[in-house]
């Protein structure tokens, strides 16, 4: 035993998902190995500050979480007393597998974790929650917190995705080679969901979660580290950290939303930008590039202009075409017509907006109304873009966002036109 050199948690939360994935591949019974993990993290966490962290603290806890697991599985199996649960029950000397304390044979069980709660079977919030939770580390509590539900309701949800694991006999290994580019892409998905709500809450009193976001941004980095020649997941680690770069500098004094353009630049952190242009620099030789790479070369492009003035609107206008190319959806259309119009002029924006206006994904969205306003206040219609303004603030539930769009609409009424740009960023 030595005397711990860092946070017991900082410690534990990158070994869990290893101990989870070591115990599935070895035992099975997703949810009751979760349960188990939980239990022996616990331990962990009580006794590792007073008696010291073992040699290999993963070991440790593969051997206690084992420990319970079996505990566990003897209890599940004495309380149903039914025949099929003693035939599923497989004596340690019939085990096909190597021990679950040794090292697997592709390397890490965390990436094979993270296929199976991204598995088809699962619909996308339950792949969310089991992921937070399975290979995040995080507690109910926290991801109902992020969320925006109740502890309760997230319960329910994370129950809901282990039965169905369980139920679905999923296998614990790699997708065959046919199904990986699919299985690949829904583990990207899910991490930006999860990226996405973090960086800017769909609710609540706050304009982002930041911890979300540094939870999706740890995770894209253990997916970017197992699947080093995969460009596209380089590409969203490169766009997570290009967008979380310009989050000390999105909000002012009391939380209020900064817009892009209005921005003190020096706050962003340098550091993510840096990492994210080398991510992409390597990534884009590599073929032709995907959605997140594209994104990614936008967030780049913000954030290397030294001022708003300077942004290459051109240049993005241009890659957004390219993302609607290759995947086609009205928000990036959204984020095309603004970048036409800061081109082009105001005009040429508003003629594409026309375009969404009968697009039921996106016609009742508050921020094809907060667009709209902008627009329409560059062009100098002050009395259409307060009245745009409004009808956005009706339509979102997050609170700064209501603050600030509710403020633009009373700067117009009866003030004179201050062009600016758009509230997203």
């Amino acid at each position: 035993m030595t005397a711990p050199q860092v946070g017991t948690w900082d410690l534990l939360r990158p070994l869990a998902p290893q101990v989870l994935g070591a115990l599935v591949r070895r035992y099975g019974h997703f949810d009751t190995a979760e349960d188990a993990v939980q239990e022996a993290l616990i331990a962990a966490a009580s006794q590792w500050p007073e008696q010291g962290v073992p040699d290999d603290p993963r070991a440790w806890l593969i051997t206690v979480a084992s420990r319970r697991l079996t505990d566990l599985l003897r209890a599940e199996q004495a309380r149903r007393r039914r025949e099929d649960a003693l035939a599923a029950w497989t004596p340690p000397d019939a085990w096909l597998v190597p021990a679950a304390d040794r090292p697997p044979p592709g390397g890490d069980d965390t990436l094979i974790l993270l296929f199976m709660c991204c598995h088809p079977v699962l619909a996308p919030d339950l792949q969310i929650a089991l992921t937070l939770r399975s290979v995040g580390g995080l507690t109910t509590a926290e991801i109902a917190r992020a969320f925006f539900v109740p502890e309760s309701t997230m319960g329910q949800r994370i129950s809901r995705a282990k039965r169905r694991v369980r139920d679905s006999h999923l296998p614990f290994r790699m997708p065959a080679a046919d199904e990986r580019p699919a299985r690949v892409a829904a583990v990207l998905r899910v991490l930006y969901l999860i990226f996405t709500e973090g960086y800017a809450s769909t609710a609540g009193a706050y304009l982002f979660r930041g911890e979300v976001a540094a939870e999706a941004i740890r995770l894209a980095r253990i997916v970017h580290r197992l699947l080093p020649g995969d460009a596209e997941a380089a590409g969203l680690l490169a766009l997570m950290l290009l967008t979380d770069a310009r989050r000390p500098a999105r909000t002012g004094p009391g939380g209020d939303l900064v817009p892009l353009a209005e921005q003190d630049r020096s706050l962003w952190n340098a550091g993510y930008i840096a990492e994210g242009v080398e991510l992409l620099a390597a990534a884009l030789p590599r073929g032709p590039a995907g959605p997140y790479q594209v994104q990614a070369a936008i967030a780049a492009l913000h954030d290397e202009a030294a001022t708003a003035r300077e942004t290459d609107w051109p240049q993005i206008a241009a890659l957004y075409g390219v993302l609607m190319e290759l995947s086609p959806n009205p928000m990036a259309a959204l984020n095309h017509a603004v970048a036409v119009a800061m081109a082009r002029g105001p005009g040429a924006g508003l003629a594409l907006l026309e375009e969404l206006r009968d697009d039921t994904r996106i016609a009742g969205h508050h921020r094809l109304h907060a667009v709209r306003a902008h627009l329409l206040e560059m062009s100098g219609d002050t009395a259409a873009a307060r009245a745009s303004y409004l009808a956005a603030a009706e339509r979102t539930h997050s609170l700064p966002e209501q603050r600030y769009l509710h403020a633009r609409a009373a700067r117009l009424a009866g003030t004179a036109v201050r062009p600016g740009g758009p509230a997203g960023d």
